[in-house]
């Protein structure tokens, strides 16, 4: 997996042949560098999609709108760091907006999983991938280079691992949801937070191995406290050396880990 710096925000960065990105300068404990607004296009500088076109701030914005004539902007899932500059940017560029959840889209139709989009001179399919959030979708697009590339919004990231915004996410369906991405192969992973990755199969692979040795520990942790244990008293073994800022996000984990568990028996 890579661990390559991200650029500085402001510039527009080639990832792959279809795919290039904007960094958001909104750093932080959960966003990583910022959050990558995508642009994607057949031909740099012409007609092209943007993907979470991100936070409210006017000069990300306007200059994903200078990318070339936006004809569709995809949402990935519902979180502001994504989303929040959504109705905004509808406005600068009159592009429709389309997400899963009708709530985020904008002159557009929710997305359907399984369906398949032709813009930017780019055929991009719709993949329906739970977790992460329930509304969380990826975006594949077959011709980008020899095997793909996945945009994976927050469902797998550059670096790290995803959390789980529970109850609205589940374990259940983001386990569902990386046995979907695998079938992919080694797709290239372009997520919304951190550096590319090469080989989506092998990156599914290591995130279904962290979940089983974290879904260990925890029942490791019930056997010796019983299965009442809270999700503070777990999260207190589990996640010990996490910094405060991310406790909360641990927290969540947790609780999605113990509902996973409990409903498995």
């Amino acid at each position: 997996m890579s661990t390559s710096a991200q650029p500085a925000p402001g510039r527009i960065v080639s990832s792959t042949p279809l795919a290039r990105y904007r960094l958001a300068d909104n750093p932080g404990p959960m966003s990583l560098d910022g959050t990558k607004s995508y642009v994607l296009a057949a031909e740099p500088g012409g007609p092209c999609v943007i993907v979470d076109p991100g936070p409210a701030d006017e000069e990300h914005l306007a200059g994903l709108a200078a990318a070339g004539k936006v004809e569709l902007v995809l949402i990935t899932h519902r979180h502001p760091d994504h989303t929040e500059g959504a109705e905004r940017f509808h406005e600068l560029t009159g592009a429709p907006v389309r997400a899963a959840d009708p709530a985020f889209c904008f002159s557009g139709s929710p997305l359907q999983d399984g369906e398949t989009i032709s813009a930017g001179g780019v055929e991009i399919q719709v993949l329906a991938t739970p977790g992460h959030t329930s509304d969380s979708v990826c975006f594949f697009l077959p011709a980008d280079g020899p095997s793909g590339s996945v945009l994976t919004g927050d469902t797998i990231l550059g670096r790290g691992t995803t959390v789980l915004d529970y109850p609205d996410g589940t374990l259940q369906d983001f386990m569902a949801s990386l046995e979907k991405l695998g079938r992919l192969g080694p797709a290239t992973v372009l997520p919304a937070h951190g550096p590319d990755l090469e080989n989506l199969e092998s990156v599914v692979l290591t995130y279904r191995d962290h979940r089983d040795e974290r879904l260990a520990q925890i029942r490791g942790v019930l056997s010796l406290m019983g299965d009442d244990a809270t999700v503070e008293q777990v999260a207190n073994a589990v996640y010990a050396d996490v910094p405060a800022s991310v406790r909360a996000a641990a927290e969540l984990s947790v609780a999605a880990q113990l509902e996973y568990l409990r409903v498995r028996g």
